[in-house]
């Protein structure tokens, strides 16, 4: 099924392609179109195909079939040199033994320019990343976060039109890998390059993306906005993959709510038939606590309720574990404000009435393993 980008001038397109190491298909007909100027996040868990596809449109492992159009132009047969790209890599790839300077005009030396072109190039470059003053200091003098700067201002040193960009940051510590992620997309703003960028790490994704295509076995699951993705999730994998998900076996009865023992809860619409077993889903920060007796009041039929068994302090809330026998072994995680559990003075041991409210509450298949 063809994932249409938002409206605009269309950039790249990718149609049924599939990558296949001897029997293994690493991808699997896939199709997916990028607008001019977007950040769009491959994610996904490893080995689900996301840098096999990322090289595929490099030209770095040519795809078995299937066509790549970049800028109007069919590239699936040209070999990385001849195609419009910057790209940067978890490991930087900078070479040691040239200066930072040097590193950085290494692309720019075969375009033909004069040196003094050169020289305000990557002067400019310096200064783009922050960075105006360690031209002339090796790699290994640099910081890793400074050094994934530099690799940066390499890849756009030409000006190519797509910049493709993978796991940059995940051989960085947390405190840098937050900041430069910003860094990252304020430039790419600021240059309105196309880029695509390879991650596993679910909130770099929503952090930064225009747009997250999230794969799994080869496949394209969904492709959304980081909304899209997260509220509206496609199904179960993309649901318990990106944030943390509620999941409680239960079954389809009268008017499509889900029954839970002898507790039905009504539900995001969905296309399950009558008596069908399904998956209720629900995130940790939809729940909402009530005080006991709150039950006793009209129209509240999604409340329940609950034991509070156990309660973790995360600074700007409390993640709560929260339990029911309707829920049999499992345990529902809510995440309240701290303003919530002062008035409600909630404390381990507590007995409180939750509700899941009908807009967030979903429903998903079965996955077969649990079938």
């Amino acid at each position: 099924m063809l994932q249409k980008p938002p409206a605009g001038e269309l950039y790249l397109s990718i149609q049924n392609l599939w990558k296949a190491f001897g029997s293994f298909l690493a991808l699997k007909d896939i199709t997916l179109e990028i607008n001019e100027g977007e950040f769009v996040c491959f994610l996904g868990p490893s080995g689900c195909g996301k840098t096999t596809l990322l090289r595929a449109i490099a030209g770095l492992d040519l795809q078995t079939k299937g066509t790549v159009m970049q800028d109007s132009k069919d590239v699936s047969n040209l070999p990385p040199s001849e195609r419009d790209f910057g790209i940067v890599f978890q490991s930087y790839a900078l070479f040691p033994n040239l200066t930072i300077e040097k590193n950085i005009a290494f692309g720019l030396e075969n375009s033909g320019r004069s040196k003094s072109d050169i020289a305000v190039r990557v002067s400019e470059l310096l200064n783009l990343v922050g960075l105006p003053d360690q031209g002339k200091k090796y790699p290994a003098q640099l910081s890793g976060g400074q050094q994934q700067r530099i690799a940066l201002a390499r890849a756009i040193a030409t000006n190519p039109g797509l910049l493709l960009l993978d796991e940059p940051l995940s051989a960085l510590d947390a405190k840098v890998r937050v900041h430069l992620r910003h860094e990252i997309k304020e430039l790419q703003r600021k240059l309105g390059v196309t880029t695509v960028m390879v991650t596993h790490d679910q909130e770099e994704a929503l952090a930064m993306a225009d747009r997250i295509v999230v794969m799994n076995h080869g496949v394209i699951e969904q492709v959304g906005s980081p909304t899209e993705i997260y509220r509206e999730p496609a199904n179960l994998f993309v649901a318990d993959f990106i944030g943390e998900m509620n999941q409680i076996h239960s079954q389809v009865t009268k008017g499509g709510r889900l029954s839970v023992g002898e507790k039905t809860f009504a539900c995001i619409s969905h296309s399950f038939n009558d008596g069908m077993p399904a998956i209720a889903a629900i995130r940790p920060e939809d729940i909402i606590p009530h005080e006991l007796g709150y039950l006793d009041s009209g129209g509240n039929r999604n409340c329940i309720e609950v034991t509070l068994d156990e309660m973790e302090f995360l600074g700007s809330f409390w993640r709560c574990r929260l339990s029911n026998e309707r829920f049999g072994s499992s345990e529902l995680i809510a995440d309240f404000s701290i303003n919530a559990v002062r008035r409600l003075e909630l404390e381990q041991g507590r007995t409180l009435v939750i509700e899941l409210p009908e807009n967030r509450l979903m429903a998903f298949d079965v996955p077969e393993a649990a079938a």
